[in-house]
This record gives C-alpha cells, structure tokens and sequence, in this order.
C-alpha cells in the first residue's frame, strides 16, 4: 500500500468514527434536524463549514505543498451551473428520503447496521445508473455536434 492509501484509509477511518460518535448514523438525528425539530444537524453542519472555512483561508494564504506528494496545494473555482443544481437537489431528497448520504452509509455498514445494506444497494444502482446516462449521451453527441452533454465531475465540484 502506498502513503496515500495509507493516510486516505487512515482519514477515512477518523471520519467514520467522528459520523459515528455525533449521532451522524442515525435516520432519527437526520430526521428531526430536516424537520427542523432539532437544531443538532445544523449545529453540526455550521460547525464543519467554519472549519472548511478556516482551513481553505488559510490554504489560499500560505499555498502548503501537499505532505504525502509535496504538489503545491490549489484548486480551481468554478461557477454553479445547472447540473450543480440538479445535483443539489437529487442529493437532498434522497437524503431526505433515506435519511443517510454516502459518508454515513458506508458507516452503518461499517457498524453492521442492517439498513445501510439496502442504502448501499441504492448508492450503488445511481452511480451505474448516471454512467450509463452519462456513456450514452456522450455516444450521442459524437453523432451530433452541438447537442447537450452531461459533462464529467470535476475535482474542484468535489465534496467532502
């Protein structure tokens, strides 16, 4: 195993246990903080946002060089776009539905909580389902130029 497997397997595991701890696995905390019943979720997620924050001000400050790689750390920004929205907006009431999102399932599995298996199954059949949509419009585009794509994630639209 390389460095960086090591230490993503490692942050991994911390962020799986920080998801545990807070309550972050349980449908029911979910569940009454979109019901606004609970201000706990949004508590939680003020909380990580001042970190992020914090973290990026001070990355765009200093511009580190990445500890495993030493890459000079730097992202590009881009403008939301429609497909942000969409996305947005498919992820929230999924999350609303199921009362997990990726982090938590993985960590419900992880804890042998029976409801994660049939979360995971879902996960799994969207992620083969957008990239048959996504192989399938790209096949289309190169028989006709100009028509729509649903363009390929970028790193800078990745989430944590």
């Amino acid at each position: 195993m390389t460095s960086t497997r090591v230490a993503g397997a490692l942050i991994g595991v911390v962020f799986g246990v920080v998801l545990s701890w807070s309550g972050m696995t349980s449908p029911e905390i979910i569940r009454e903080g979109l019901l606004f019943g609970d201000p706990y979720l949004f508590l939680f997620f003020a909380g990580a946002m001042f970190t992020a924050f914090g973290g990026l001000w001070i990355l765009r400050r200093r511009a580190p060089k990445a500890l495993l790689t030493g890459e000079t750390v730097e992202w590009e920004t881009v403008q939301p776009e429609r497909r942000h929205v969409y996305g947005s907006l498919l992820f929230g009431i999924g999350w609303g539905v199921s009362g997990a999102c990726p982090g938590p399932i993985a960590t419900q599995l992880g804890q042998g909580i029976a409801w994660g298996i049939p979360l995971t199954v879902g996960l799994v059949f969207g992620i083969v389902l957008f990239k048959r949509l996504q192989a399938r419009t790209h096949a289309v585009t190169e028989c006709a130029p100009g028509a729509s794509v649903i363009p390929s994630p970028r790193a800078a639209d990745a989430t944590a």
